[in-house]
């Protein structure tokens, strides 16, 4: 694929980003990057990265806010708020289910080490086993109780993402494997909006698959039948079978590692 490393645009500070202080994170080697498909570079990825939107879309299932690779055999799951509007999307596999989001963040980066010690907290205060990790981007918030989720946060520029992996003790493993696999390939679309610290960025079906679920929704409602399978080419190179909706558990750490079902 072809894409050029984005640099920070010159300019005056983005004075809703910069609402809240962050401590800035250590700077760290940044690996030379070359124009030119075959590059064997990971992400994740700001779209500003790729000479066009065509290049970042290709092979990806655009979400709006996040463009994401999808592994083999992959369904959708859809969270949705009590208005129908897309909140979070899953991307469940024979080992569970993970979801990967981004959200407004300082130019300065360092947000991920906040909100990491958060959540370990809100995971020990509901009595949670917690331990931290270090993974492929630093470090990672780990809970069990019933059964096992997984945070993993990586700071971007003026982008935070953050991956929750939920599986089993005996899929985690494989599970995390295959978070970590989606994340190198991931490419962020921030957008120039000024935004506040920590705003989750908006999440955007493509319309024909926003279609598919409007009709599936109405059919449930109806007592229909399920409607037919997709058109395979929903999603591109990377299509993913019929999104199953599910309404908003509320997104609480405690929530998130009691769904480990993905059902």
């Amino acid at each position: 694929m072809a894409f050029g490393r984005h640099r920070p645009k010159d300019g005056p500070a983005d004075e809703a980003d910069e609402t809240r202080e962050v401590p800035a994170a250590p700077p760290e080697a940044e690996p030379p990057v070359e124009n030119g498909a075959g590059d064997d570079v990971e992400g994740p990825f700001d779209i500003e990265d790729f000479d066009g939107a065509a290049a970042a879309e290709a092979g990806r299932l655009d979400l709006g806010s996040v463009l994401l690779p999808m592994p083999a055999s992959a369904q959708l799951q859809v969270e949705l708020t009590d208005s129908g509007v897309p909140s979070a999307v899953w991307v469940a596999t024979p080992n569970g289910r993970f979801t990967i989001a981004a959200y407004a963040a300082p130019k300065t980066g360092g947000l991920w080490r906040e909100v990491a010690g958060e959540l370990a907290e809100s995971l020990r205060k509901d009595g949670a086993a917690v331990s931290i990790q270090d993974g492929r981007w630093g470090r990672e918030v780990v809970g069990t109780a019933a059964g096992v989720v997984r945070f993993i946060g990586i700071d971007g520029y003026r982008w935070m993402i953050r991956c929750v992996v939920n599986g089993s003790a005996e899929t985690i493993d494989a599970l995390t494997e295959e978070a970590r696999e989606a994340l190198v390939d991931t490419v962020v679309r921030r957008g120039d909006t000024p935004l506040p610290v920590r705003t989750p960025l908006l999440v955007q079906l493509p319309e024909p698959m926003a279609s598919r679920l409007r009709e599936a929704a109405a059919a449930q409602a109806a007592g229909g039948q399920a409607v037919e399978p997709p058109d395979p080419n929903l999603g591109g190179d990377a299509a993913p079978s019929e999104p199953t909706a599910r309404r908003n558990a509320g997104g609480s750490a405690m929530q998130q590692l009691r769904s480990t079902t993905g059902g």
